[in-house]
Parts: C-alpha cells; sequence; structure tokens
C-alpha cells in the first residue's frame, strides 16, 4: 500500500522553521543574542567533545575499511553501482566540499599565513602551518563523518529495504520506539540540522556572488541587500533545476561543476608557481598525517589560547557534523551497488586527495601574491571580508574579467546543486524516507532554506549562521555516534550468518544438525532486530 505524501516530520519542522524564520525577520537583535549565548556556552565547555566525536568517526571509517565487514555490498548480492565513478564522486563533490572549497581556497590559507596557530606570522613556518592546518580542516575528519551516516543509511536502505531515515538506521538499537515519537524526535532533529547546515553554505555563497559581481560591475555593492536579492535569484534557479530530478538537474550541474573546478585550478597552477605548488602538496601531505594525532586532541589546555580553536576548528567540526544528515542521506542515494570498503574509501580518500591538491595551488598563490604586493590581499581580506580573497586573488591575473566571470558562474552552480540537493534530502526525510519526493514538497523546502539563509544574514551575517550551526549540531552528534553503534551491531549479526552460510556450505551434508540451529536463530534475530521494510512503491524517476 503507498504511503502518504508526507509525514508528521514535515509538518513539526515546517512550523519549527517557520518560527525561527519569524523570529530572526522581526526581531535579528535578539536572534543574534541568543544564539551568541548559547554557541559561546557549547564553544566553552564542550569543545573537547567535538574532537573526541570527530576523532571516534575517523578510527570508524578506518575499521570499516580494514575489516571482514568491508565485502558486505550495499543492497543485494547482484546489485551494481547506479553511477559510474566519474558521477559518483561528482556529487560528492558537490554535495560535499564545492562551496566551501571556492570560498576557502585563497582565504584560509591566507589568514592562517598571517595569523597561524603558533607559528610567526608572515614566516615560512607559517606557510607550512597555514596548508597544515587547512588540510586537517577538510581532511579525513569531515569526510568520515559524512561516511558514518551514509553508510548507515545506504546499508539499510538497499540490503534491507528500509526507509531512507535517520530513525530507521536506529531501529536494531530501539526497536519499536522508533516507529513512534522518539523516530519522530530524531528525523526533525536531522532536518532541522541540515536546514542549518545547508542555510551556511547557502549563505557563504550568497556573500561570494554578490563579492564576485561587485568586482565585476562598478557601483554594485556586496551589501545585505544585494546578497539577499541573489538568494532569491538563486532559489528561482535551483527550484527549476529540482524540477528536472536527481538524473538530470544535479547530474548535468555536478558534472559541470567538477569540469570548471578542475580547469580553473589547472589555469592558476600554470601560471603560477607550479613547481613550489607541487612540493607544497607533498609536503603538506606529510605534515598532515605525521601530526594528525596531536592536532587531532589539541585543546591548548595548558596554555588557554582558544581563539583559533574556537574561530576555525570547532567551527569547521561543527559544520561537517550539521552537514551530516545532508550529505550523508545524499551520498547513500547515490551509493547502492558498492561494497562497504569501496564506499569508505571513496568517500573519504579521493576528496582528502582533491582538497590537499586544491589548497595546494590555490593557497601557495594567494600566499605568494600577498608577499609580493606587500600584504594587498591580506590587508582586503581583513577590511572587506573572507568572501571577497577569491576575487582579490584573481583580478591580478591574466584575462582577470573573464576569470572572475567563471568563478562567479562556478560558485552560482554550486550555489544551485548544494541547494537543490538540500531540498532534495529535505524532501526525503518529511515523507517516510521516499527516494523521488514530490516535487511540491522540494518547492516548499527550498523556500523555506533561502528564508532560514536569509533571516541569518539578516539577524548577524555569517557569523549568525555559524553560530547556528554549532548549535545545530551539537544534539546531532550524539545521533551520529549511535547510528554507528547501530550499523556495527547489525552487521556483526549479518556477519555471523555469511559465516555460517559458509560453513553449511562447505561442509554439506555433514553439517550438525545444532550448527543449522544455530543458523536459524542467528537469521530470525537478525531479522527482529532490522526496521521494517519499506513497503512503499517508489515513483519513478523525475524526468
Amino acid at each position: 500500500m503507498k504511503k502518504k505524501k508526507v509525514t508528521i516530520v514535515f509538518w513539526v519542522a515546517l512550523a519549527i522553521a517557520a518560527v525561527f524564520i519569524a523570529w530572526g525577520a522581526f526581531l535579528p537583535e535578539n536572534v543574534e543574542a541568543v544564539l551568541g549565548f548559547i554557541d559561546g556556552f557549547l564553544a566553552s565547555n564542550f569543545g573537547w567533545f567535538y574532537l573526541l566525536v570527530m576523532t571516534g568517526f575517523v578510527l570508524f571509517a578506518i575499521f570499516m575499511v580494514v575489516s571482514p565487514y568491508g565485502r558486505i555490498k550495499l543492497g543485494k548480492p547482484d546489485d551494481t553501482p547506479e553511477y559510474g565513478y566519474f558521477t559518483w564522486f561528482a556529487f560528492l563533490f558537490t554535495a560535499g566540499m564545492g562551496v566551501g572549497l571556492v570560498f576557502f581556497g585563497v582565504a584560509e590559507p591566507l589568514t592562517h599565513y598571517n595569523a597561524p596557530p603558533s607559528a610567526d606570522p608572515g614566516s615560512t613556518a607559517a606557510a607550512a602551518e597555514s596548508l597544515q592546518h587547512t588540510l586537517f580542516h577538510w581532511g579525513f575528519h569531515p569526510w568520515a563523518t559524512y561516511a558514518v551516516v551514509a553508510l548507515a543509511l545506504a546499508y539499510f536502505k538497499f540490503r534491507h529495504q528500509a526507509p531512507a531515515l535517520i530513525s530507521s538506521a536506529l531501529s536494531p538499537l530501539f526497536g519499536d520506539r522508533m516507529k513512534g515519537g522518539w523516530g519522530h524526535s530524531i528525523d526533525v532533529l536531522a532536518v532541522f540540522a541540515t536546514v542549518f547546515g545547508i542555510a551556511t553554505s547557502l549563505g557563504l555563497g550568497a556573500t561570494q556572488i554578490t563579492a564576485g559581481l561587485s568586482y565585476s560591475f562598478e557601483g554594485l555593492e556586496n551589501n545585505i541587500v544585494t546578497q539577499l536579492i541573489t538568494i532569491l535569484i538563486v532559489t528561482v534557479l535551483f527550484i527549476l533545476s529540482a524540477t528536472t530530478g536527481i538524473n538530470r538537474g544535479i547530474r548535468y550541474l555536478s558534472w559541470t561543476n567538477i569540469v570548471i573546478a578542475i580547469a580553473l585550478m589547472i589555469f592558476v597552477f600554470v601560471l603560477g608557481s607550479t613547481v613550489q605548488m607541487a612540493e607544497s602538496f607533498m609536503t603538506t601531505m606529510g605534515n598532515y598525517i605525521q601530526n594528525l594525532p596531536s592536532m587531532t586532541f589539541n585543546m591548548n589546555a595548558f596554555t588557554g589560547e582558544r581563539e583559533f580553536l574556537n574561530d576555525w576548528t570547532l567551527f569547521y567540526w561543527a559544520w561537517w557534523i550539521g552537514w551530516s544528515p545532508f550529505v550523508g542521506t545524499f551520498i547513500a542515494r547515490v551509493s547502492r551497488g558498492r561494497t562497504i570498503r569501496e564506499f569508505v574509501l571513496g568517500v573519504t580518500a579521493v576528496p582528502v586527495v582533491f582538497s590537499a591538491i586544491w589548497f595546494a595551488i590555490f593557497g601557495v598563490a594567494g600566499i605568494e601574491m600577498n608577499n609580493a604586493d606587500a600584504g594587498a590581499l591580506y590587508e582586503l581580506v581583513a577590511e572587506a571580508g573572507e568572501e571577497v580573497a577569491l576575487f582579490g586573488f584573481l583580478e591580478n591575473l591574466p584575462m582577470a574579467s573573464l576569470v572572475i566571470g567563471i568563478a562567479v558562474i562556478l560558485i552560482s552552480s554550486f550555489f544551485i546543486t548544494s541547494a537543490d540537493s538540500g531540498t532534495f534530502v529535505l524532501a526525503m526525510l518529511t515523507t517516510g524516507g521516499r527516494l523521488n519526493p514530490s516535487m511540491n514538497i522540494k518547492i516548499i523546502w527550498g523556500i523555506i532554506l533561502a528564508g532560514t539563509a536569509g533571516v541569518l544574514l539578516w539577524s548577524g551575517g555569517l557569523e549568525a549562521l555559524e553560530m547556528a550551526m554549532l548549535i545545530a549540531a551539537f544534539p546531532f552528534a550524539f545521533v551520529v555516534i549511535l547510528m554507528g553503534i547501530s550499523l556495527i551491531k547489525a552487521l556483526s549479526s549479518e556477519y555471523d550468518i555469511l559465516r555460517l552460510e559458509s560453513k553449511q556450505r562447505e561442509f554439506e551434508p555433514n553439517y550438525r544438525e545444532e550448527s543449522k540451529r544455530e543458523l536459524e536463530e542467528k537469521r530470525e534475530e537478525f531479522e527482529q532486530s532490522l526496521p521494517d521494510e519499506d513497503v512503499e512503491i517508489e515513483e519513478e524517476e523525475n524526468q
């Protein structure tokens, strides 16, 4: 029997989002004050929690690769991957890192170079430290977080036909309680974290688009009015993209994104210090791997110097956790048919290498340009904000107007695909886990996302976006932990079944009767621990 189009999760989440948007629209100063208080409390008292949790996700991902569970397929034994490697990686790139890499590609290494965690500002050691910490923020930790959520969702959905919901992935731990209020609360929390996670990226994208346009058109200012107009225009564009479905709009835009991004990266690489960039990539990877444990656990407990940790590392860790229901659900949606080992390696190793290359090129080029111009680029960033760093850098390159125009198109395309895939995920989460939710639901969530991003910019700019992200991520971190535990429990039971079945095939017909009973008991116990099968008749793919 076909399920209803929307669930109670939709209405509750919609009501909460509407209340927040109204609050921010009419009392922006109050929003900023409340968010600031909560944000300061979490950062001061639970920074250790974020660092510890993110480390656990990395260890979990490593375990999945080396354990026997890695052979288990996300789907039936004869399922094949729905998408090829290029398309799959394009989806990962678009959903998980695109907007952020373009926004911070020049800005973050340059900022760390002038305000490093421990080295002298502007020194050679500061240059090495800036790239090392930038890669730390964009390396294994975020992608391991995504892998935990995506792996759990993909496993239960494609191998056991459970609804594609966060609550369904917790059924092995909590059983039938995930079918009622507790399960709905978990899904509402996932929607809440997703809304603020995507809103943060939309805010970053809007500020950078207007910064690029202000560079291209004299007299056009980068202010809150132009940012809100940009959000409005792009909202219309990504709603139009959403009408084409995942196999057209998101797929084609993802291909376009990765091709333009690689072309822009090659352009900067060829015009810059190519040898220095290549050597910086190698050095940064070595420093990153060598110092990963110390960076992971460093809370500066004995020095009390927390500014860099709070402003950068904790913000990123909260951002990745807040983004995990969105990116994890989307990655799970496009990963049917891959083994767990292939999945985890693809979701973690490939993006880390690409990020290292990206920051080695743009980071080195930005630092060199800044030094050659007596620190002018950093002064521009300090005065006008991080969103202008890329364009302040590009305007000094050959064919600056053309390149800046291409960069604006790239950012806009990332903006559209992030919002498009975000509405897709939110619609899935609020329609009982439907793989192809209705267009009306996606449009509603597109409007909600645009409104949330606009309200947060209106009430406090990028700082309000960052504070909302840190707050939303904190409770969801506990959900991700439980998802990992639930997945291990299910995999352990399934692995016992696979082992006993293999033993039965090997020793038939002399297989002992007690071993047969053990196999049947394992099967029955495992089936009872799983969420109910999703008997929904899926809609045809939107064309």
